[in-house]
């Protein structure tokens, strides 16, 4: 299935530097293509934590325990960053990185890059005011081709095993989910996309100790979040409620990265708890990729602990589909390997 979308939706807001309406937002780093820049970064310690029992999803009977330190991203991957990927590797685009919903879909919900030209001199460029936010309408594929990108150093040229094809994840070619699916996280492997339980610590443990326990919502609270734009308390975020409109001025479904900059999980990362859902390495036991995480176009019961969204590895993902990176160390892309590597989570209805 090609798209897997929501009539719901909501919120965002108006952004950058020149916008009519000024937003706050948590700090950027000067140059967001600077992958090396710390500021980009979140460390998630607390190794060897107990994991979440409290919502068991057989045949898993617990979430989020991980036996080393890592980094996740602050932010979602935004849609700068992702036109900056497209114009280094797509200017023949093999594997269909760009998707045209990314410019538009029937909501006009894309993250506004367009492509230009003709294949082997294909350009990509994003609205000004949509650089900061999340890009969308990718698929499990563009992510992991992404990751492989960060690793081989961010290469310019074909897309090939020099750049989007190995690196961090061995694809060569895959497209569809079933030669998506068996992939797996290779032994070297450092930008990667977070397994489920990477994911679910940095958005719910408490940290501090390895018995600290885990928060209801990735806002360091047990209320459910609210949706307000100032964000003056915290424990805000980008989902969907009546009306379903567009939160500001009904002109951006999405939010700038960071903007609920008082909303920032136990490890510092933002919008784990909307804006957009996020892609991690976990297979659903019905044959479909693991998403974690709210999106201006679901309802906060996504953001609980216990809920597991899903969709397809291959197709453009929907507009509320993006993902965000992790950087680990290599020995503990050894031992994941060692532990069997990807958990197979039962499709809960």
């Amino acid at each position: 299935m090609r798209r897997t979308t929501t009539i719901a939706v909501v919120a965002a807001v108006l952004v950058m530097a020149g916008a009519a309406k000024a937003q706050t937002h948590a700090p950027w780093p000067a140059d967001r293509n600077n992958w090396n820049d710390p500021a980009l970064w979140c460390t998630v310690g607390d190794p060897g934590n107990a994991a979440d029992t409290r919502y068991p999803d057989p045949p898993i009977s617990s979430f989020g325990s991980v036996g080393y330190t890592y980094k996740i991203g602050k932010f979602e991957v935004t849609a700068g960053q992702y036109t900056a990927f497209l114009n280094a590797v797509a200017a023949t685009d093999t594997y269909k990185l760009y998707s045209s919903y990314m410019w538009s879909d029937q909501w006009n919900q894309g993250c506004k890059i367009q492509r230009s030209g003709a294949s082997g001199s294909y350009t990509y460029s994003v609205a000004s005011d949509y650089a900061n936010r999340p890009v969308n309408c990718v698929c499990w594929g563009d992510a992991a081709r992404f990751c492989n990108w960060l690793q081989n150093g961010r290469p310019t040229g074909a897309q090939g095993l020099s750049t989007t094809e190995d690196g961090a994840y061995y694809l060569n070619g895959a497209t569809t989910d079933a030669s998506l699916l068996p992939v797996t996280r290779k032994a070297n492997a450092k930008y990667v996309i977070p397994t489920l339980d990477e994911w679910y610590k940095a958005a719910f443990y408490k940290g501090g100790s390895t018995r600290a326990g885990y928060w209801d919502y990735p806002t360091r609270s047990n209320t459910v979040p609210g949706r307000d734009m100032a964000d003056a308390s915290g424990n805000n975020a980008n989902y969907s409620a009546a009306p379903w409109t567009a939160l500001d001025s009904g002109t951006y479904w999405t939010t700038v990265v960071g903007d609920f900059q008082n909303s920032a999980g136990p490890y510092g990362t933002f919008d784990q708890g909307g804006n957009v859902t996020e892609w991690t390495e976990g297979v659903l036991s019905d044959g479909s990729r693991s998403v974690r995480g709210g999106a201006f176009g679901m309802n906060s019961l996504l953001m609980l602990a216990k809920t597991d969204a899903y969709t397809t590895a291959s197709g453009d993902g929907g507009e509320n589909a993006g993902f965000r990176i992790a950087y680990v160390p290599e020995p503990a892309s050894m031992a994941l390997l060692a532990l069997g590597g990807l958990a197979v989570l039962r499709h809960r209805r």
